[in-house]
This record gives C-alpha cells, sequence and structure tokens, in this order.
C-alpha cells in the first residue's frame, strides 16, 4: 500500500475523533479511495491497525466512541440500501433458486475480526468488540440479511459475552443480540439468555439493558412483568415505560392490571409513580379510544374497589377541570344517575370524581354543585334505592346468578354511601334529612348486613358531640335488638260457645217475663207486674253484657310489646353498630351507663355466643371498649388471654390485637394494677394486708407479663401465618415504643425474618424489615439491644440441624445486618459525648471472647471477618484492651485465614494509634469524609443483597485517604464507567482550574498513533 493511502486512513481515523467533523463525507471518501484498490487485503489491515487503538480503550472517552461510530458507518456502508417490499418480492421470485448474494468482503472481515477478539484477556476489548458487534447489527436495515455462518458464530460469542464477569460487557453482549431473537421459537436461545439474565443478574444496569431490547412474548411476558418489582428504582421505571409502549392491555390478564397498578401507583420510588401516571396509564386509555368507563370494565372494579379509585385519581390529576366537567358520567336534570343506568363501573367514577372535587376545598365547591344533587335530594335517592337491595334466601344464596346480583347491587350501595361525604350538610334541613335516612336503613330489618357498618360510620360522621352518638346508637339497637311487635290473643271458641248459650237463655226468660207482663196487666196485678218489669230490666242488663263480651272475644284489640332477638344475623347487626361506635368515640371519653348497659346486655353474652362471627364482633367490640376504660381493662384482660389461645384463628388474632393495644397504651403497669386488686386475702389482717400486697401483686404482675411474652413467642412458632404474622407485627411495636426491652425476643424476630418458612409472607417480611432499621436508629439503648442478640442469634443458626429450616440461612448476611444496625453512625441522633464507648467497642471484646473461648470453633472465621467491619470509637483503654485480646487471640489460633484477618485488624489498630500521633501533631491535615457518607447506606437493604465485596466494607479508624479495592469487587460492583480512585482535594478550585483539568483529562488517539508511525 503506497504511503498516500496510508495518511489517507490515518487521517480519517484521526479526523474521526472530533465530534463535529461530518462522519458521512469521512465515511464517503474512505469508500471512494477502497472501491479503488484492487487488493483490499493491505487496507483492511491497516484499517484494524488503527482500529486497535481505540479497542484497548475502556473508558468511555468522547474520542473514543466517535472512532467506533465511526467505524460502524464505515463499515455497514458497503450493504445495498433498502429495496421495497415490491422490489423485494420481484428478486425473490427472479432469484428462486439461485444462492443468496455473499456479504460485503469488508463487512465480513470485520465481523471476523471482532469474533477473533472477543475472548481476549484485556476487559477493555471485549467491551469494544461487544460494543461494535452491537452498532454494526444496529446499522444495517431493517430488512437487511447476513450469512447463516456469520450469524451462527455471532450468536455463540455473544450467549458467551452475556456471562461475562464484567456487567459493561455484558450490557453491549445483550444488546448486541436484540436482532438475533426469535420470538416465535420457544427455544430460541436468545430469549432464554435474556430471561436468564433478568432473573439472576445482580447488576441492575444490565437487567435495564435486557429489558430494554427484549422482544415481547407469551414467554417474556411474565418476566417483565416481576421486572416491576425489582429492587432498583430504575429497573422498575423502565419495565413500565416498555409495557407501556410494547404491550396491549388485553394481552393482560385482569389479576395482571390490577397488580400493575396496585404497585406502581404506590411504589416508592416518585420517578416510578409518574411513569406510570404519565406513560402506562395514558397508553391504556389511548388503546380504548380514552374511555374510562371502558378501562374500569377491564379492571373489575367490584373486587378492588381501592385501586380504581387510585387510578381515576391519578387520571383525574393529568386532565383540567373542565375535562373533568366533560367527561362526567350521564346525570339527569337532578344532577343524579338513574337507577336504572347504575352500574358498578359508572358509580364508582362518579363517586371518584366527586371526592376528587371536593378535596380541592372551597375551590372545588362550585364544581361540585354541577355533579353532585343537594342533600335532601340525595338522601330521597339513596332511600329508595337501599329499600329495593334485596335480601337473599338460603336456597337463593346457593344460585350464583341471585347472589351475584346481589352483589353488584351492595356494591353500588356501597358507592352510594360513601357519596354522602361530599354532600353540603351544613344546611339543616338537608343534613335532618340524610340523618333521618341513615338512622331509618340501619333500623330496617331487610337491609343487608354488608351496609350497616358503613351506614353507622357515616351516620357518627355527621354528628360531632360523643353523647348524642351514643344515644343514637344505642336507640337503633334497641329497635334492632327489641323490635315492637302487635301482639293478639287468640279466640277461645268453648268459651264463645258458652256465652252464646247464655246469650239464648237469657233471651227467653226475656220473651217468658215479657210475656208474664202481659198476662198480669190483663189480669190487673199490678204489684206482680211491677216485679217482672224489674226483672226483665235486669236480665236485659245482663243480655248487653253478654253481647259485649261477645264482641270483644271477636273483635280483640291489638297490644305493642318489645320482644328480644337473639339470632346471629341480629347480634352481629348490633355487634357492628356497637363497634363501629366505639371506634368513632373520642379515647378520651369515659365510658358511661349506656355504654355499661351495652356491654353486660350484648357484648359479654355474645362472647360465648355459638357462631364465630358474632363471637369475633364481640371480642373486637370489648377489646375496642376497654381502651376507653383502664378498670374495664383491668377486669377483662384475663379474658382476652384465654380467648388469644383458646378459640378459632380469627378470633384468637382480633383478641390478639386488643392484648397488644392495651399493652401499648396502658403498658404492663396494667398487670401490677390487676393483680393488685386481687391480692387481698379476707382472713388477713387489714394491716397485714397492706404490708404483703405491694410484693405480692408484684411477682403476680412478673408472673403474668412473662406468661403473656412465652404466649406471645410460641405463636412465633405457630403454622398458622396470620397468627404469627400479628403476633410480630404486635411485638415490633410494643418494642419500638420501649414497652418491651429484650434481646431474646429481638433474636426470634430476626430469625423468623431470614426463615426461609417466612418467604411467602410478604406482610411479615415488610413489617420486620421497616422494624429492625427504624428501632436500631432510634437511640443507643436499642443499638445495645441488638448488640446482646447478636451472639444468640449466631449460636442459634450455627447449632440449627441439618433438618431445620434455619440450616439454610446464609449466616454471614445476618451478621452483616446486625452490624449495620449496629453501627454509631447510623444513629437518626448520634451522641455528643465522643469518650463514650460506642456498641461496636462491646460486640468487638464480645466476640474475642468467644473466640478465645473455643479457637477452633467453627464461628471464629465469622468472628475474625466481622472484625474489620466494625466501627470502632477513639478511646484508647478500649482500643489498648483490643489489642491485647488480639494479640493473645494471634497466639492460639491457627487457621491461616482467621490468623490473618487477625493480624490485619491489630496492625490496623497499632497504626491508627499512631496516625492519631500525627493527626494531633499536624492540624493541617485533611478528613476524610469518605467513611461517614457510606455510613448512611440503608443497613436492612444492604443485608438483604448477597455477600458485598471489600469495596462495600467501610473502615472509620484508618487514616488513609484511598482504599485499594480487589479485583472482584471492582468487577462486582462497577456500572457503566471505569473504577477510577478520587483524591481527596485540599482546597475548592476555581472554575478556570476546573476548566483546565477537563481538557487534560480528555483523551487523545492522535499521540498514540503518531508515536507508532515515528516508530514504523
Amino acid at each position: 500500500m503506497t504511503a498516500d493511502n496510508e495518511m489517507e486512513i490515518k487521517e480519517a481515523f484521526q479526523r474521526a475523533q472530533k465530534g463535529h467533523n461530518n462522519k458521512a463525507k469521512l465515511v464517503a471518501s474512505l469508500k471512494s479511495r477502497y472501491n479503488k484498490l484492487e487488493d483490499k487485503t493491505l487496507f483492511h489491515e491497516e484499517f484494524v491497525h488503527y482500529l486497535k487503538y481505540a479497542m484497548i480503550v475502556y473508558k468511555r472517552e468522547p474520542t473514543v466512541e466517535n472512532v467506533i461510530e465511526f467505524v460502524a458507518r464505515f463499515a455497514t456502508s458497503f450493504q445495498s440500501p433498502p429495496k421495497t417490499e415490491e422490489e423485494q418480492q420481484q428478486q425473490e421470485d427472479e432469484e428462486e433458486d439461485e444462492e443468496d448474494e455473499e456479504d460485503h468482503p469488508f463487512l465480513s472481515f470485520i465481523f471476523n475480526f471482532l469474533l477473533e477478539s472477543h475472548k481476549a484477556s484485556s476487559h477493555a476489548v471485549r467491551f469494544r468488540v461487544c460494543q461494535l458487534i452491537n452498532k454494526l447489527l444496529g446499522s444495517m436495515a431493517e430488512n437487511a440479511q447476513i450469512d447463516d455462518d456469520l450469524f451462527d458464530h455471532i450468536h455463540q460469542a455473544m450467549l458467551i459475552r452475556v456471562t461475562d464477569k464484567f456487567p459493561n460487557v455484558r450490557i453491549q453482549a445483550a444488546l448486541a443480540m436484540t436482532r438475533l431473537q426469535q420470538p416465535k421459537d420457544p427455544e430460541c436461545p436468545t430469549i432464554n439468555a435474556y430471561l436468564l439474565i433478568l432473573d439472576n443478574d445482580s447488576n441492575a444496569e444490565v437487567r435495564r439493558a435486557v429489558l430494554s431490547c427484549i422482544a415481547m412474548s407469551p414467554q417474556t411476558l411474565p418476566k417483565i412483568l416481576k421486572r416491576t418489582r425489582d429492587i432498583k428504582e430504575n429497573v422498575r421505571k423502565l419495565a413500565y415505560q416498555v409495557l407501556a409502549e410494547k404491550v396491549h392491555i388485553k394481552a393482560l390478564t385482569i389479576a395482571q392490571r390490577v397488580i400493575l397498578l396496585q404497585q406502581g401507583l404506590h411504589d416508592s420510588s416518585e420517578a416510578v409513580r409518574e411513569v406510570v401516571c404519565d406513560r402506562l396509564l395514558p397508553a391504556w386509555l389511548l388503546r380504548l379510544d380514552g374511555n374510562v368507563i371502558d378501562l374500569l370494565h377491564k379492571l373489575d372494579v367490584e373486587n378492588c374497589a381501592k385501586t380504581a379509585l387510585d387510578t381515576l385519581k391519578a387520571i383525574f390529576n393529568g386532565k383540567p377541570t373542565e375535562e373533568l366537567l366533560q367527561d362526567r358520567v350521564q346525570l339527569d336534570n337532578r344532577k343524579l344517575i338513574p337507577v336504572d343506568s347504575l352500574t358498578c363501573e359508572n358509580v364508582l367514577y362518579w363517586r371518584a370524581l366527586c371526592e376528587f372535587i371536593n378535596a380541592k376545598g372551597d375551590e372545588g365547591d362550585e364544581i361540585l354543585e354541577q355533579v353532585l344533587a343537594d342533600a335532601a335530594t340525595y338522601a330521597d335517592y339513596l332511600h329508595g334505592y337501599l329499600r329495593v337491595v334485596p335480601v337473599l334466601s338460603e336456597e337463593q344464596r346457593a344460585d350464583f346468578n341471585h347472589l351475584e346480583l346481589v352483589m353488584t347491587k351492595e356494591f353500588v350501595a356501597q358507592q352510594l354511601i360513601h357519596l354522602i361525604g361530599c354532600l353540603d350538610t351544613n344546611e339543616e334541613g338537608g343534613r335532618k334529612r340524610v340523618l333521618a335516612v341513615l338512622q331509618e336503613m340501619l333500623a330496617h330489618p331487610q337491609t343487608p348486613s354488608s351496609l350497616v357498618s358503613l351506614l353507622t360510620e357515616k351516620l357518627l360522621t355527621l354528628m360531632s358531640d360523643d353523647h348524642r352518638r351514643i344515644q343514637t346508637v344505642a336507640e337503633i339497637i334497641s329497635d334492632v335488638r327489641e323490635p315492637i311487635m302487635e301482639a293478639s290473643q287468640p279466640v277461645d271458641k268453648n268459651a264463645s260457645r258458652r256465652q252464646q248459650v247464655q246469650l239464648a237463655e237469657v233471651k227467653v226468660r226475656i220473651m217468658e217475663a215479657k210475656q208474664t207482663l202481659e198476662d198480669c196487666i190483663t189480669a190487673q196485678e199490678f204489684s206482680r207486674a211491677a216485679e217482672l218489669k224489674d226483672s226483665i230490666t235486669e236480665l236485659e242488663n245482663n243480655r248487653n253484657q253478654i253481647l259485649q263480651e261477645i264482641a270483644e272475644i271477636n273483635q280483640p284489640a291489638d297490644k305493642e310489646i318489645r320482644s328480644e332477638k337473639n339470632d346471629p344475623e341480629t347480634l352481629l347487626r348490633c355487634l357492628t353498630m356497637c363497634a363501629e361506635l366505639l371506634k368513632q368515640m373520642t379515647i378520651k371519653t369515659p365510658i358511661g351507663p349506656t355504654i355499661s348497659a351495652l356491654m353486660s346486655s350484648l357484648v359479654l353474652p355474645s362472647i360465648a355466643n355459638a357462631h364465630p362471627a358474632v363471637r369475633n364482633m364481640a371480642v373486637v367490640c370489648l377489646g375496642t371498649c376497654t381502651l376507653h376504660s383502664k378498670e374495664l381493662a383491668k377486669a377483662h384482660m384475663v379474658l382476652l388471654l384465654q380467648i388469644a389461645q383458646l378459640d378459632e384463628v380469627k378470633i384468637r388474632i382480633s383478641a390478639l390485637r386488643a392484648i397488644i393495644d392495651l399493652l401499648l397504651l396502658f403498658g404492663f403497669q396494667l398487670l401490677s394494677e390487676a393483680a393488685a386488686t386481687q391480692t387481698a386475702l379476707p382472713w388477713q389482717s387489714p394491716d397485714r394486708q397492706e404490708e404483703d400486697a405491694p410484693a405480692v401483686a408484684e411477682d403476680k404482675a412478673e408472673d403474668t407479663a412473662q406468661s403473656i411474652l412465652v404466649m406471645l413467642s410460641e405463636f412465633l412458632d405457630s403454622e398458622v401465618s396470620d397468627l404469627r404474622t400479628e403476633t410480630a407485627e404486635g411485638l415490633a411495636k410494643l418494642m419500638y415504643t420501649g414497652r418491651i426491652s429484650s434481646a431474646k425476643m429481638l433474636s426470634r424476630l430476626v430469625l423468623l425474618w431470614y426463615n426461609p418458612v417466612t418467604e411467602d409472607d410478604t406482610r411479615l417480611r415488610h413489617c420486620l424489615g421497616v422494624f429492625f432499621q427504624l428501632y436500631a436508629r432510634e437511640s443507643r439503648l436499642h443499638q445495645e439491644v441488638v448488640e446482646e442478640s447478636f451472639l444468640p442469634t449466631v449460636r442459634t443458626l450455627m447449632n440449627a440441624p441439618a433438618t431445620s429450616p434455619l440450616a439454610e440461612v446464609d449466616i454471614n448476611n445476618v451478621v452483616e445486618l446486625l452490624v449495620e444496625l449496629t453501627r454509631p453512625s447510623a444513629l437518626i441522633k448520634p451522641s455528643t459525648n465522643t469518650e463514650e464507648v460506642c456498641v461496636h467497642d462491646y460486640l468487638a471484646v464480645r466476640m474475642c471472647g468467644e473466640m478465645l473461648k473455643d479457637p477452633t470453633a467453627p464461628e471464629v472465621r465469622l468472628y475474625a471477618k466481622t472484625l474489620s467491619n466494625l466501627e470502632l470509637s477513639r478511646d484508647e483503654t478500649v482500643r489498648k484492651d483490643l489489642q491485647t485480646l488480639l494479640q493473645q487471640l494471634v497466639q492460639v489460633v491457627k487457621d491461616r485465614v482467621c490468623l490473618r484477618a487477625l493480624e490485619k485488624m491489630l496492625n490496623q489498630l497499632v497504626d491508627s494509634r499512631e496516625q492519631a500521633e500525627l493527626l494531633i501533631a499536624s492540624a493541617l491535615q485533611p478528613v476524610d469524609v469518605n467513611a461517614d457518607e457510606a455510613a448512611t447506606e440503608d443497613p436492612s437493604k444492604s443485608a438483604k443483597r448477597g455477600k458485598r465485596g471489600n469495596a462495600g466494607q467501610r473502615k472509620v479508624c484508618t487514616a488513609k485517604g484511598g482504599r485499594k479495592t480487589s479485583r472482584r469487587a471492582e468487577s462486582s460492583e462497577e456500572s457503566d464507567g471505569e473504577n477510577v480512585p478520587e483524591s481527596v482535594s485540599l482546597m475548592r478550585p476555581s472554575r478556570r482550574a476546573k476548566t483546565a483539568a477537563l481538557e487534560k483529562t480528555k483523551l487523545d488517539l492522535n499521540t498514540l498513533i503518531n508515536q507508532e508511525a515515528n516508530v514504523s
């Protein structure tokens, strides 16, 4: 090759490094030069020679990126321009039996060179190889074709590189395989590799790269949905973006849609929530022609009303007010939805719209009047609908169609009741009408039981005075349980017949007397006639009395009486209203005569009811009522403890919640006071009782508290997950509020969190994960409890039998968590006392003591490794004691790994003392703040990840500004860039100095190329 040609290639590479140069012109001029050559071999070799300068640079320098872009453009410029569909079809018809046209020699040469280099030992070369293959394949036309053998070689090479130990290499390899996917092939190796990466790759950027390029298919969709729950925010965000752009809403099941919205709208990251609101929901609405009601149909609102409401709120937030009024549901002139047109979707939309406008306050009052009727009109509307909600008989409940219809009507009724909260009840007339309707529906026997709690809540919300609330609910409960009945006595037929006979006899005697009277008058026996006349009068009075009695018997007067109902349904309705009343009452409101009467006549008798639902609601009422009265809590604490151990699971959980709430409110002093009331013995003298009562009460209180803790500890081992979770949550609350301070109980919670048995219990894992972090960061006393639980936890895990689930727990992970939780720098308010011995000092001494007990124990290696992760104080006394212990350990420990770790720790203590003296002598030494910044990392999250490399360890007491990072740590922690050590600057440079330094850091390949040219 001539010197002119050499200058041509060299000049092209030099000019390609500068971003402002037109790469298309460079490609055209170099391609023109290439086409004129007869022998292309020398050109190929020279081109690759200059390309190698860029391929050995790993850092993403702009000049190198420009060169790579230029090479990709030049190589793909030899491809024939893309053909239209007609030309392609014509070519296929004409060359049906001919072989395919081979790839251009230069393009094949570049591919072969790259494929030969992909196994290079330098990670920079492997990275650039994968990047170039990615750009070459990406720059080809959509209908471009390559040789089958070349396709297979590229495929095999990239499948190897996606398992490279450097994340950036894996990223480029994954991107390079984008066009090698075959979504219709269930055994496609590329897609299988992608799925494996999504599930197992530890680097978030690699997972993001795969998400951005994976093809959609029934095989890949579940894996993409799983990434919406990824630990990294950026991965979750991209997963939602991919679903919004590539997946139709009809391709998802109802459960998948609901889970996506439920998790996305409540994600801890604001960026993820914005993607769901701004990308996913608009994309779904676009595919449904903007029909929000149709979107609700796709979500099955009856079973996920809360998620549907959150979705509607997110949609409303992105729309102006005028558009909201245009999209409102079809209301009639009364501003109500006609009863015949009510459906689950439109009534939920109506409720969400009214609540959204009502939340705007005074600004939304005028707008609300356009979408909701006044209070009195709406009350009549609600009353009319609730009266027609059917109540199913036992036979109808077996019919699924009847059951579905009633459930739909009840759901609509619930949404209409919720709308009461949006009504303007300031006007007295409308407010009274709403109250009257609510009271009437609560007392109505045909009102479904599922609506009682909601109706009671809305009724109590409209009343501000607790005494009025109690009186109103008590009257309704009385009407429901003791309704007024019209009682009538049955007609006695025998008595009626006897009275008829008596009446006939009296009539006969009257007729006989009248006949005799006439005969006496005719015979002029006037004295006899006078007697007969009196007798006739008496008989007539007797006849009238008998007629009145007969009339009363035939038409008896109805009487109103009250009869008590004790059927389970009635009791459940009354208890539900009572429970809602106790919840709405202010906690400081004392228990009055009315509540006491309800307790004695309704709640306590229902605890022994045979129906489980009645018993459960009675326990809820009892537990809520005891929160208002300490005396009541003392009296019924034992009853709640018995229920928590003996009844059905659901009722036991309700009793357990009540016990936890009582202990949170009153503390364990409640037990001592309750015991004090029962300690006085009747046969003892008053003086003797006063002397013995405190001691006996204290002993009984301790026994009761101990029995409660034993019961809770047993519940943690329960096979019932709900009971186990409720107990763990209760213990976490008691420990966080300071009611319990127990290292043993904390150890139990840590072991429960790591136990594989609780892997599927999301609520338990989330609750404990948040608790550990908040508890340890709250105060130093809490950290001391964690430190005390360290050794018992480790011993339990080390001694766990092979058959125990705890044998599968990673002990290193547990130790790392406990170390992170006890870091002094993790406290929300660190101690200002610099002389105070920190928790890690105690922990270090404890571990050294354990190692000295048995230097050959298997946990010695774990303790030795943990020592180097501790954040020790600067107290000289502690350091000297620790140094003495380490020197003793070095003499007795035989394990080489442990010995190296202990010697390293010992050297650090010696070096830190020497450097501390230097720091005292020199006040100009800069302070390294990197360790303090690293110490703010979330301890529970870091512990939940796998084992970290040395880069994750924090050493506070070292005096070196930098820290050497192992090769393994570099490869595992690397993301999209090179790990470059940062130097500590002594003063802040000026803007001009920063610009000059930035220019110096830019890499220029020209110097390397010129040096090579001079040497040659």
